[in-house]
């Protein structure tokens, strides 16, 4: 797992930055598969493709790289907050690679969260820059991870050790089915997911549920039928295969 920093490199490139982005994305290109199909190899972008790193020769997916020494497991700094916006309104955005890397350039963690996972709700806005700054008034954003279901959150290295290619094809299979609802619809469904994750229990009831109905409303406040709403979503859940039903207003996760 080693990014392999040359001397020649460390003085092609002025910043550290610039040394671990040129590092990361070309071991990416040499080591990365897509966990979206069997392709054993991701396609570089072209140079200066904004957003996109790189393309699945294959399925065509799509994947942004996002490299990080000190990372921030509860979020993580993003460009523009209208762009990405209307990037998720639009269902136009890439699957997000999260790595981590050390001092020494080795990669410590991986980690995916495939595109049906972004919703308005995990993206926090920023200040907008001083009328000092170069870009004054701009305003960013940042993507909150903490916010993901934990379904989102597919590792491809862990602590510096690689996860199965089987195991995190099969992870990203599992909820792909996501992709198939509109996204501003899909809101709902991961926003019911993250509650129900949040539960912490294989097996809950729909009181359980219930007792979040007013941080549901708060996240979406032009809907006023918030219960029926959640019984709606969770029969959603319930149709991708993520739930069960056992019964008089009791559900089982499906892991």
């Amino acid at each position: 797992m080693n990014l392999q920093c040359t001397t020649e490199l460390a003085a092609a490139y002025k910043s550290a930055s610039q040394i671990a982005r040129v590092l990361t994305e070309e071991w990416c290109a040499r080591e990365l598969y897509c966990p979206a199909c069997t392709s054993d190899r991701l396609s570089p972008s072209m140079v200066n493709t904004p957003v996109l790193d790189f393309t699945c020769p294959e399925c065509k997916q799509a994947f942004q790289l996002k490299s990080l020494k000190n990372w921030n497991p509860k979020k993580i700094v993003d460009a523009g907050y209208e762009s990405m916006i209307r990037s998720i309104r639009a269902d136009k955005t890439p699957n997000l690679l999260v790595l981590q890397y050390s001092k020494d350039w080795f990669v410590r963690n991986l980690l995916l969260v495939p595109r049906f996972f972004f919703s308005e709700s995990i993206i926090e806005r920023r200040r907008p820059l001083t009328p000092q700054a170069r870009r004054a008034g701009w305003v960013g954003c940042n993507i909150l991870l903490a916010q993901i279901p934990i379904d989102g959150r597919i590792a491809i290295i862990s602590a510096g050790s690689p996860v199965p290619a089987d195991q995190v094809r099969a992870e990203f299979a599992r909820t792909s089915g996501l992709a198939g609802i509109p996204p501003l619809l899909r809101g709902w469904t991961l926003d019911t997911l993250k509650v129900v994750r949040r539960l912490g229990k294989p097996r809950f009831t729909l009181r359980d549920v219930y007792e979040f109905e007013h941080e549901l409303q708060a996240g979406h406040p032009r809907n006023h039928n918030v219960r029926p709403k959640i019984r709606q979503q969770l029969q959603v859940l319930r149709d991708l295969g993520m739930l069960r039903f056992t019964g008089l207003g009791e559900y089982a996760l499906r892991d």
